[in-house]
């Protein structure tokens, strides 16, 4: 695990996910949500930095937001859901 600085390009598309948010609210039924901006730091950091692929969370607002991030504008890192198994998550067959 590595701490990745926020830097200016990370602000910048930071701003451009919690534009998209914001606007996507009330359709993602995210109205308790007050951590959309580290929502979109997060996220941001993590399309930018090619070395992150994956966000891993348990979130379902986080995951609703990917979603919607994927769809608008195409978020290059995807999502693994810890409340998903190993298994179904990676299309494996468990014989055990």
């Amino acid at each position: 695990m590595q701490v990745v600085p926020f830097n200016f390009n990370h602000g910048i598309r930071a701003g451009q996910f919690a534009r998209i948010i914001f606007d996507e609210k009330d359709k993602l039924e995210l109205n308790n949500r007050n951590i959309i901006p580290n929502d979109s730091k997060l996220f941001a950091q993590a399309d930018i930095e090619e070395a992150i692929t994956h966000f891993v969370t348990s979130d379902e607002g986080c995951l609703k937001i990917h979603k919607i991030l994927k769809e608008k504008v195409n978020a290059k890192f995807e999502i693994i859901n810890i409340r998903t198994s190993y298994h179904e998550t990676y299309g494996l067959l468990d014989f055990d």
